[in-house]
C-alpha cells in the first residue's frame, strides 16, 4: 500500500498574507517510512499582523518534528505533539507582545500501519472519499456546529450565520485546549482518497464539488483544481488543501519530496530553549 499525496496553499484574492501552513512529510529512509509512516497537516493561523502565520508555522514544525521523535502508540504521540505545540505558541506569544492573541487550527493525518490516524482542533477539515461517497472525518469545533448539534440551528441556517467562523478551540489560545484525537486508526482501502483543507476551501467549495474533483483527478491536479474553485467562488480567505490517494505500491514510481511553504517569521528571538520553538525559516 502506498500513499500518493500533494498539498497546496494559496493566499486567496482578498488577503495580502497567507496565515495557513501545510506540511506533507514522507521520510526518505525506508526503515523510518515503514515504521513511522507519513504525516500531513494543515494549520490555519489567526491573529493578524503576521501573528497567525507564526502560530500556524510553530504548530506545523512542532507537530511534525515530535511525531517522528517520540515513541509510542500513534494517538499518544499525536496528543503529546499537540500539547507541545500549544505550549510553544503560548510561550512565544507571552514573550512577544505583538503576537499575543494568536492561535491556529490544525488537522493532521498520520498514515501508518495501513491506517489513517486523525488529530484535530478547530475548523480545518479531513474528509474520506470512498466508493464515490465523501465523509467528513473531522468535527468542526465552532459555535454554529455546536448549535446545530444542539438543534438550535439547522445546517442551512448555520451555513449563512454571521457566527459561522467563531472557533471554540484552537492551539495557542488556552492552556486547556481540547483537540479531538482518534483512538483507533481508519483502515484504508485501495482507491480511497483523503482530503485535508482549511475553511478557505470548505466554506467556498461545496462537498459535492470536492468529491467530484478529488475522485476524478490525481492528487496534485486535484489540489490545483480545488484552489481554483475556491478562487472562482470569491477567494476571500487563505485556501489550503491536500489530497492523498491510496494505491498499490507499484503505482508510485518515486517517493515525493516533502511539501514546504517557506516563510519568514518576523521575530528575531525565539522561545526559551526548553520550549518547542518556531522553525528558523521553513516548515517541511
Amino acid at each position: 500500500m502506498q500513499i500518493i499525496g500533494a498539498m497546496r496553499t494559496d493566499p486567496g484574492l482578498a488577503r495580502e498574507s497567507n496565515e495557513d501552513t501545510v506540511a506533507w512529510v514522507t521520510p526518505q529512509d525506508k526503515a523510518i517510512a515503514d515504521s513511522r509512516g507519513s504525516l500531513a497537516l494543515v494549520a490555519d493561523g489567526m491573529g493578524g499582523h503576521a501573528a497567525g502565520e507564526v502560530a500556524s508555522a510553530l504548530a506545523a514544525d512542532v507537530i511534525r518534528r515530535l511525531y517522528y521523535d517520540l515513541d509510542g502508540p500513534v494517538p499518544t504521540v499525536l496528543a503529546a505533539a499537540f500539547a507541545a505545540a500549544n505550549r510553544a505558541i503560548l510561550e512565544y506569544a507571552a514573550e512577544h507582545p505583538q503576537c499575543r492573541g494568536m492561535g491556529t487550527t490544525c488537522t493532521v493525518l498520520a498514515f501508518r500501519e495501513r491506517k489513517a490516524w486523525i488529530a484535530h482542533i478547530g475548523d480545518s477539515r479531513a474528509y474520506l472519499l470512498r466508493h464515490g461517497e465523501l465523509i467528513q472525518l473531522s468535527e468542526d469545533q465552532t459555535l454554529v456546529a455546536k448549535l446545530v448539534s444542539a438543534g438550535t440551528l439547522t445546517q442551512e441556517e448555520a451555513n449563512h450565520s454571521p457566527m459561522h467562523n467563531v472557533i471554540l478551540q484552537a492551539l495557542g489560545t488556552s492552556q486547556q485546549m481540547k483537540p479531538i484525537i482518534g483512538s483507533k486508526g481508519l483502515p484504508l482501502e485501495f482507491g480511497d482518497v483523503l482530503i485535508l483543507c482549511s475553511d478557505g476551501i470548505s466554506n467556498l467549495v461545496p462537498d459535492a464539488k470536492i468529491a467530484e474533483i478529488a475522485g476524478r483527478l490525481a492528487p496534485q491536479e486535484a489540489c490545483d483544481a480545488l484552489i481554483e474553485a475556491a478562487l472562482a467562488a470569491g477567494g476571500h480567505d487563505n485556501a489550503s488543501v491536500g489530497a492523498f490517494s491510496v494505491a498499490q505500491e507499484a503505482e508510485q514510481k518515486s517517493r515525493p519530496e516533502p511539501t514546504t511553504r517557506r516563510i519568514k517569521i518576523p521575530i528575531e528571538t525565539g522561545p526559551k530553549p526548553d520550549a518547542a520553538g518556531p522553525p528558523e525559516r521553513a516548515v517541511s
